[in-house]
């Protein structure tokens, strides 16, 4: 049986084309929420506690923070130091979800019909195209699916 993961950014959506993407998706059962930081003012709707009530009400999704699943400080910070060097920055970010051992902590039953949240408007040059990139060369048939 393939697992499907899904994958959002909220940056460049309004609250009703963010929520209105995940009611499209009736196999949803929550989003796991891969941001470092999730209580910025920068944030708006999906600042952790308001997105977390909106995601119920909305949409009838349970909301999950999962912060070993997010870039370090010191990642994001060599990444901007770097001149936003996106290999190098990728070549890190797999590093580090080896070394928390992500492939063994992180139960599938968690990601089935998930969606990984994070701010950047597209994937390509997002970590949580990683993340459900990671996933899918660890565990066999998985389907990734960008909204």
């Amino acid at each position: 049986m393939t697992m499907k993961i899904y994958t959002i950014g909220f940056t460049q959506k309004t609250a009703e084309q963010f929520f209105s993407i995940l009611r499209e998706h009736d196999d949803l059962t929550r989003i796991i929420d891969v941001r470092l930081n999730n209580t910025s003012q920068l944030a708006g709707f999906t600042k952790m506690y308001d997105l977390e009530f909106f995601l119920k009400e909305i949409c009838n999704l349970e909301y999950v923070y999962l912060p070993k699943l997010a870039p370090s400080k010191e990642i994001l910070d060599n990444y901007k130091k770097m001149g936003n060097d996106w290999l190098a920055y990728e070549k890190q970010f797999i590093e580090l979800l080896d070394q928390r051992n992500i492939k063994k902590t992180i139960d599938p039953n968690l990601l089935e019909n998930a969606c990984l949240l994070c701010s950047e408007a597209t994937p390509e040059q997002c970590h949580r195209r990683l993340v459900a990139e990671y996933f899918k060369s660890k565990w066999s048939e998985v389907e990734i699916q960008h909204l």
